[in-house]
């Protein structure tokens, strides 16, 4: 089997120094704030859908400061519950699925709320207005100053999806699970780290450990960053400093629920080593790292078994 990354043993030691700024904290307590101030505004439209044991429903909720219009489904099973539930986040440049990706939940007696990320191939637009040019994508989309940068919007845009699920009737809050694969499992993390869940299931994380990524990524999304970084020698400290406060791998300390990560040991696009890093940083007393020796960047039905068992563990018992 080809090595794409360090050998396996070193990978499971591996843990770099994180490179939160010392207002690392404040800037996010600041703009959670900002968000709590800032109305949802969520609104539930009932759907007619043929599976007579699943509630469906198109909703959309104000996104972060601009007000973009966050589009996603809320699909619960038939009753009145409350029901534990699963904020689902999608991968780069993907959209929240359809109705029948979610079945599966549904049937094992959970709610879901898909989101889709803003300005990505879903219906949620991006109101965002961004200082200066970037390459084509979204990872340099205002890269140059934290308070611009895209993920800003998109991470406080999850929490507040978050809060919608939260604040419906039928839901048990206490009762909360995180999951999504690739950019979703990053985002999965920063919502595992900044808001109240139960359960945090992120597959082959993106996001995490920017500094080794750029370095070793063989794919995108990652060369974005190098692309920029071609063309704008002079600002890469700058960058690397942006990015410092939207590494998953930073938000890792604050996870204290329960986690379970996935990783595929020949993985181009997010490294195993970027993986690894935040999984060893990660502060959960239950957390397991399921490795997959002959797995690139992809999602199989070996790990959604798994998935399967903590969610009956977590959030069902």
């Amino acid at each position: 089997m080809p090595i794409v990354d360090l050998p396996l043993e070193e990978l499971k030691v591996y843990k770099p120094p994180l490179t939160r700024r010392s207002d690392f904290q404040s800037f996010w307590n600041h703009n959670r704030k900002l968000s709590e101030e800032q109305p949802l505004n969520a609104v539930f439209k009932r759907l007619e859908y043929p599976v007579k044991r699943l509630e469906a429903f198109l909703v959309s909720f104000d996104g972060f400061t601009d007000k973009t219009p966050i589009v996603s489904w809320f699909l619960k099973p038939v009753g009145e519950g409350p029901f534990p539930a699963l904020l689902v986040l999608h991968g780069y440049g993907g959209n929240r699925g359809t109705v029948s990706d979610y079945l599966n939940w549904i049937l094992q007696g959970v709610a879901v709320m898909a989101i889709d990320v803003r300005g990505q191939f879903g219906d949620t637009p991006d109101f965002a207005k961004y200082p200066s040019g970037s390459i084509t994508g979204h990872m340099t989309k205002g890269i140059l100053d934290k308070e611009t940068y895209y993920y800003r919007y998109v991470y406080m845009d999850c929490l507040r999806g978050l809060r919608v699920l939260c604040e419906r009737e039928d839901v048990d809050e206490e009762r909360i699970g995180v999951t999504g694969a690739s950019q979703g499992g990053g985002l999965t993390l920063i919502v595992s780290a900044m808001g109240e869940v139960s359960l945090s299931l992120p597959e082959i994380p993106f996001l995490c450990h920017f500094e080794r990524a750029v370095e070793v990524a063989a794919s995108d999304p990652y060369l974005e960053i190098s692309r920029y970084l071609k063309t704008h020698p002079e600002s890469v400290e700058k960058v690397f400093e942006t990015l410092s406060y939207f590494d998953a791998m930073n938000f890792a300390p604050d996870i204290k629920c329960p986690v379970l990560m996935s990783v595929g040991l020949l993985d181009t696009v997010c490294p195993p080593s970027t993986i690894f890093a935040t999984f060893n940083h990660t502060a959960s007393g239950i957390k397991e790292l399921a490795v997959y020796p002959g797995m690139g960047h992809e999602s199989h039905n070996v790990h959604r078994e798994k998935k399967i068992q903590w969610v009956d563990k977590y959030l069902l018992r």
